[in-house]
């Protein structure tokens, strides 16, 4: 997705107030090979980006007025307003495209598996996992098929079958989701324990009827 920009030289928290209420956001331009530049972008060719969420994910051309060509760049942080949640700015960060990155992908789930067909719950523990890839090859999720997993099974980061050359960067084998058996079933069985021992007492106080 190309994305426009120009350099801008105001700084301070009332130069970017003075921009948002222009329909402009303040965002800076780093990365590994580049000093840092401070740029404005309109507003309105952000919504076209934030529109199709995972923006974190996603791999835009930067254009910068007055510079010939354009920047590879990521979305690397994104600041918003804790109460209205509007976006006040935004860190973009230079990637070369012969060079893997770091980046958190959704994990989501296909099929529905025994235990959950026997009435267990599925928990999903790892709701992102961070990839490590070409930032032409970053996966738009992570599916896992779920449908042979019964009640107790679990599903690990080891399990991964992923396409291309992309790598989970992982320390330990973490679980990534399980299934769970459901309350319901759990207060169940509690409440027969509790009946049994309350029939139990019942018949162990039970005082001898007179003859």
């Amino acid at each position: 997705m190309n994305l426009k920009a120009t350099q801008r030289e105001t700084v301070g928290n009332g130069a970017s107030r003075v921009l948002r209420r222009e329909g402009k956001i303040p965002a800076i331009l780093y990365g590994p090979k580049t000093e840092p530049v401070k740029l404005t972008i309109d507003k309105m060719d952000l919504e076209p980006i934030f529109k199709t969420g995972a923006v974190a994910q996603k791999l835009l051309k930067l254009d910068i007025e007055g510079i010939d060509g354009t920047t590879n760049v990521m979305v690397k942080e994104i600041q918003k307003h804790p109460v209205s949640h509007n976006l006040l700015h935004l860190d973009l960060y230079q990637v070369s495209m012969d060079q893997k990155i770091k980046v958190m992908v959704p994990v989501v789930t296909t099929g529905k598996s025994a235990g959950v067909e026997m009435g267990g719950m599925l928990q999903i523990i790892r709701r992102e996992l961070e990839v490590f890839c070409l930032p032409d090859q970053i996966p738009e999720k992570i599916v896992i098929d779920i449908t042979d997993l019964d009640v107790g099974d679990s599903f690990h980061v080891e399990e991964l079958q992923l396409e291309g050359d992309i790598e989970v960067p992982a320390e330990v084998n973490f679980t990534i989701l399980t299934i769970l058996s459901t309350k319901v079933e759990e207060e169940a069985a509690e409440g027969e324990e509790e009946e049994e021992l309350a029939e139990e007492g019942a018949e162990t106080t039970e005082e001898p009827s007179a003859e």
